[in-house]
């Protein structure tokens, strides 16, 4: 399902080597490593996740699927238990059904929506709602291929144009702030989900439970935190329940 009932926090497993990583500004060897994916999953589940933003940051960059296995093995550790997104590496419509049908929930297409956008149409047929565009920003423009490729494309058209051709939800990641924990850019989300009438997942600079309560001020249907999670400026728990009481 795409469309989130409430305002959801998502915590980050991005996977690099088969080990939890968060990069500054996507630059790949600049990774801090937190330990092993499944037992990171279990413990965001422990704490209340009810979706899990699962990134394979090798496929990101090289544009195949590079952990295969440790993707399966939090998918099958967190099973029906938590709703997982999944992205990096999936280029392919037969590559997103093969993973909606082994248990994913969402596949996140960034670089392949952008090269061929009828590939979102193409899941879409088989698997409404399942496709979540990513749409990475740096500098005001879309970025692909692990965030190194700028496309000239403006993230608020993109969006719209994604969600014409049946975006389940829009991912959009702000690089320029992205794991800075230096605050997020609430102007470029406002644009983004003023654009489309599907949810839009923000991502990028979140350090402050303040910058989560921003974030969805500015129109944002969820938000996915991974370092400021990992360096526990904040807990899941607390950002959650400072959403809902608002």
């Amino acid at each position: 399902m795409t469309a989130f009932s409430r305002f959801e926090v998502i915590p980050a497993v991005d996977v690099q080597d088969g080990a939890v990583v968060q990069l500054v500004g996507g630059e790949r060897g600049t990774g801090t490593v937190y330990g092993d994916p499944v037992e990171a999953a279990a413990d965001w589940v422990e704490a209340g996740a009810e979706t899990l933003h699962l990134v394979d940051l090798d496929g990101a960059f090289e544009g195949e699927r590079a952990n295969a296995d440790a993707i399966e093995a939090v998918v099958a550790a967190t099973d029906e238990a938590v709703d997982v997104q999944l992205g990096g590496g999936i280029r392919t419509a037969a590559d997103a059904r093969g993973l909606l049908d082994a248990g994913v929930d969402r596949v996140i297409l960034g670089t392949a929506a952008v090269e061929n956008p009828a590939v979102v149409a193409e899941i879409t047929d088989t698997h409404p709602g399942s496709v979540v565009v990513s749409l990475d920003a740096k500098g005001g423009e879309v970025v692909v291929a692990g965030w190194t490729e700028s496309t000239g494309l403006d993230p608020a058209t993109a969006a719209e144009r994604y969600a014409s051709l049946g975006a389940g939800a829009i991912l959009f990641t702000n690089v320029d702030v992205e794991v800075q924990l230096d605050g997020v850019d609430t102007d470029a989300v406002d644009a983004v989900a003023s654009a489309v009438d599907v949810p839009v997942i923000a991502s990028g600079g979140v350090a402050t439970v303040d910058d989560v309560l921003a974030l969805r001020r500015a129109g944002a249907a969820a938000v996915v935190v991974g370092t400021a999670l990992y360096e526990d400026r904040f807990t899941l728990r607390e950002a959650q329940a400072a959403v809902d009481a608002a």
